[in-house]
């Protein structure tokens, strides 16, 4: 489970609290974790990043973050929060049953053998506890920004489906996100496989109007997920609610 570069980590804390797709997904996930998970339920952020996720979290669940960046985690304890450990996706320092949700947004693409993390996910959850997760969907977008961001591999539906099942979980919800502006996705991909040069992540630059605008977009989509129960046949992401059962 690599640590991102430097650089990336320092992009993310200036962008995730008000850049569209950041926003779009969190405000998904945390919607989903509302309807499927206990209020004040013990909720384990699995690769927490920067720690935006667990700020909006802490008001409805005690919060905890796994990180291996130390790096990342000093972000998150900048936000003010204090159970923060450092450790690989793989071996969980935690115990059966400890917690009664985990939130990993875009993390088991990071790491080698994501058999084994779902499995120590599956572990660390109660009987009846939840994950929620979001990965990049379809191995035809590979690209520079795969690379950059240190994935290896992007997900088709029934693989993510296969895997999560293989580890023990029911799974209530599967759906692609990043539904509408899929093309724009779609091009941006294939334009960066043209570009020469050192493989990067790109996030373009909007205005504050079209990105308040994105942002209502995708708030919108994830509300007919977590609201309407609306399942999107394309995206470029999956996201999911995982469950282990009673």
């Amino acid at each position: 489970m690599p640590a991102l570069n430097p650089a990336e980590y320092d992009r993310m804390y200036a962008l995730e609290d008000g850049y569209w797709w950041f926003v779009g997904r969190r405000q998904l996930a945390l919607g989903l974790l509302g309807r499927f998970a206990a209020p004040q339920t013990e909720l384990l952020d699995l690769g927490c990043g920067t720690g935006v996720v667990m700020q909006h979290a802490a008001s409805n669940f005690r919060v905890s973050g796994l990180d291996m960046s130390e790096q990342a985690l000093r972000y998150s304890a900048s936000r003010g929060i204090k159970n923060l450990v450092q450790a690989d996706g793989t071996k969980l320092p935690f115990g059966e049953g400890q917690f009664g949700a985990v939130i990993a947004l875009d993390i088991f693409e990071h790491i080698d053998q994501d058999e084994v993390a779902f499995a120590e996910t599956f572990r660390c959850l109660k009987p009846g506890g939840v994950l929620v997760l979001s990965v990049p969907a379809y191995p035809m977008l590979w690209g520079p920004h795969d690379v950059a961001l240190h994935h290896f591999r992007r997900y088709r539906r029934a693989e993510l489906a296969g895997k999560l099942r293989a580890a023990g979980f029911e799974v209530p919800v599967l759906s692609f996100a990043v539904f509408w502006l899929f093309p724009l996705v779609l091009l941006s991909r294939l334009l960066d496989k043209l570009r020469s040069g050192k493989a990067e992540a790109r996030l373009p630059s909007v205005p504050g109007w079209l990105n308040a605008a994105l942002g209502r977009l995708q708030g919108l989509e994830g509300r007919l997920i977590f609201g309407a129960g609306v399942r999107y046949p394309w995206g470029s992401s999956l996201v999911a609610v995982a469950r282990k059962p009673r």
